[in-house]
């Protein structure tokens, strides 16, 4: 009897230990305000208002999750110039059992002076979204050269917030700068700054479910490294959902001729940027380095 119950409880385990690898994960990304409800607005009628760069930024996210990220589930509060009332952003989290909940935003303030992203928690109690905050401002400062203004919770911020309170997951809310700082408010609006600071916020979230669920893998396999090493190699920088003009000023630095393809493809990012021109793989990598110490963190060859 004793036997039948020790083989039954290691079955139960080993079970347990499968699923957990075997397990999806879900994140709601709520794009902040929305339809009659701006947020925040620059300091000209001529650059984009809170709502639509929250809700451009969410779309990036999720393409970076859905393309680099298996066993995650994205789920959106909206998808368009749509607003989701405080309570139908809970609720749909809640009703899905979400895991993660990341809620996005621009900042505002009367000095024109203050810049800086932030990630709001509820309370600095919540040990696993203070961790999940942490890793977010980390990636802004060390990979993303934004200033970061650190975590924050209710007390800094004198009230609560919502979606934080009321969400049984794990959950943050970025402010990802300062519409009211000129400086911020251009980077902003840019393309590659939206896809930058998204980029940071996904390697925040990878890094916080990795290390939550270190038997799970999420990682989708890269491109099979058996590749012959004749021909034409080049370096891709980026990926863009619009086309980018290749004469951008963010690309000065590379001091490089950047060249634009569209891809025939049904994922999101319909473009590619990439430079060189290179007989071998190995005299592509001499210029890969150069590149990624230029900004470029995620450039491969190609």
């Amino acid at each position: 009897m004793r036997f039948i119950l020790l083989f039954f409880f290691f079955g139960l385990f080993s079970y347990s230990a499968f699923c957990e690898k075997d397990k999806e994960i879900i994140v709601v990304i709520d794009a902040g305000h929305g339809g009659k409800d701006p947020g925040n607005l620059a300091h000209t009628s001529s650059l984009l208002p809170e709502k639509d760069i929250n809700l451009k930024i969410a779309l990036f996210l999720g393409g970076y999750i859905e393309k680099y990220l298996k066993n995650v589930r994205v789920v959106y509060t909206r998808r368009n110039d749509v607003y989701p009332s405080l309570d139908e952003r809970v609720q749909k989290a809640n009703s899905i059992n979400a895991d993660y909940f990341i809620s996005i935003h621009c900042n505002g303030n009367d000095r024109k002076s203050v810049r800086g992203t932030e990630t709001h928690v509820h309370s600095m109690h919540l040990t696993k979204s203070v961790a999940f905050a942490k890793e977010i401002e980390r990636q802004f400062s060390s990979r993303a050269g934004r200033k970061s203004r650190g975590v924050k919770d209710m007390k800094d911020l004198k009230h609560t917030l919502e979606v934080l309170k009321y969400t049984n997951m794990t959950s943050v809310l970025v402010e990802c700068g300062f519409l009211s700082n000129p400086k911020e408010a251009k980077y902003l609006n840019t393309t590659y700054g939206q896809e930058i600071i998204a980029s940071a916020i996904f390697r925040g979230f990878r890094s916080t479910i990795e290390k939550e669920y270190p038997k799970s893998s999420f990682r989708r396999k890269k491109a099979t490294k058996n590749v012959v090493e004749k021909g034409i190699f080049r370096i891709q920088i980026m990926s863009s959902v619009q086309a980018i003009d290749v004469n951008d000023s963010s690309f000065k630095r590379l001091k490089m001729k950047v060249v634009r393809v569209k891809l025939n493809t049904t994922n999101m990012y319909k473009y590619i940027y990439t430079v060189g021109n290179y007989s071998s793989k190995k005299a592509a990598k001499l210029d890969l380095k150069k590149i990624k110490n230029r900004g470029y963190k995620d450039a491969i060859i190609i």
